[in-house]
């Protein structure tokens, strides 16, 4: 069903007024699909566009694309899109800063602790003597990322954990936002051993003191780069600071699709969304943006890894991860995070002139507005 934009701005007008809750008969759910469909076409279409525009662009095996050096890609994105995943380890449930675009903006102080003394590993809480257990009873996997809020509040709660695993051969990584980072914290994280240190650029704006945490940690700690959630204010920034980003020596930048949850949906209404194999939900400037800059880097031959962490990037990474685990064909955890979904949100695009569908039809009988199936 290509239902027209017309048909399909009437139907989610009414589902958000009246139906915000759900509770859809299965024509109005097939409505919903149909609508949702057409503008991932149309956006698959922009972006193609985009893509088109990019002659160094690369495949990594169809689950991601970037530009730049082989060898400077992040070996914890090839660990999660090839490997065991992303190995998620959970200590720190604080943060000193409030991004709007962070998965729990306006939830932070209500996130559950993990325990003291105590890592969150595979949902299990070890200490860091139960490693050499957990190494001789598990598979050793690919790598391991340490993921859940600012791990630099306690970084240094952090050091026997790495040096645990780097003793065990697994290959770490961690995220940051890199605010308080210093020469000491970052040298003490290298010698510990990990491997990889991936700052979020976007959540202090680009600032001067992060992008100089950048290259202090470059010259400790093996890899290097940047993962942040790409924004219209991360781009203009960026483009600001480049020169120094570049001058840091770091080996690559993760642009990610901002995909939305229910906490960090309210700071991005408005705007126009898009909803990726019927999971992922983004606004379509996030991933648009990211090939903009991949082309200047292209153009320019940065001499770094540009990767494109989009929507699909993590669609393959769920596939990859369940069939790993022996999951039955097609299977994966990769899914909306809305329930039902959110209809309002959709209106922006539907009353967009300038985001043409790209092929409509009329809507079958049953199916019109006013008639109930």
């Amino acid at each position: 069903m290509k239902i027209s934009k017309r048909d399909a701005l009437t139907w989610f007008t009414f589902f958000a007024e009246y139906m915000p809750d759900g509770g859809l008969s299965p024509k109005q759910q097939e409505i919903v699909y149909a609508t949702l469909a057409q503008i991932e076409r149309a956006e698959d279409a922009r972006i193609d566009r985009l893509k088109a525009e990019i002659p160094g662009l690369k495949s990594l095996a169809g689950r991601t694309l970037y530009v730049g050096p082989d060898e400077r890609f992040p070996k914890g994105c090839r660990s999660c899109l090839f490997g065991t995943g992303l190995g998620a380890i959970r200590k720190t449930n604080r943060c000193n800063l409030r991004c709007p675009f962070c998965y729990d903006f306006g939830a932070m102080d209500d996130q559950p602790p993990v325990g003291d003394g105590y890592w969150e590993i595979g949902g299990t809480r070890y200490r860091t003597d139960d490693v050499e257990l957990l190494m001789s009873v598990g598979k050793k996997p690919t790598g391991v990322s340490y993921v859940y809020l600012e791990p630099f509040v306690e970084i240094e709660e952090y050091y026997p954990m790495i040096r645990a695993l780097h003793e065990a051969g697994v290959y770490q990584h961690m995220y940051t936002n890199g605010t308080l980072a210093n020469e000491r914290n970052l040298a003490a994280l290298g010698e510990a051993g990990l491997n990889e240190l991936r700052f979020n650029l976007g959540a202090s704006g680009c600032a001067d003191g992060v992008i100089e945490n950048i290259a202090r940690a470059k010259r400790v700690i093996p890899m290097v780069g940047i993962e942040t959630p790409m924004t219209p204010e991360l781009h203009a920034r960026f483009l600001e600071k480049k020169d120094a980003i570049l001058a840091t020596g770091l080996d690559f930048i993760n642009f990610a699709e901002l995909h939305l949850n229910p906490n960090n949906i309210g700071n991005y209404m408005g705007e126009n969304m898009v909803c990726h194999r019927m999971g992922y939900i983004s606004p379509v400037w996030s991933r648009e943006l990211t090939l903009d800059m991949m082309g200047l880097a292209d153009r320019e031959d940065w001499g770094v890894v540009v990767h494109d962490c989009s929507n699909h990037t993590k669609f393959s990474r769920d596939m990859n991860l369940r069939a790993r685990e022996g999951g039955w064909f097609g299977a994966s955890a990769y899914a909306c995070e809305f329930d039902p979904i959110p209809f309002e949100a959709f209106l922006p695009v539907l009353e967009d002139d300038s985001f043409p569908f790209i092929e409509e039809e009329a809507l079958p009988e049953g199916y019109g507005a006013g008639e109930w199936g």
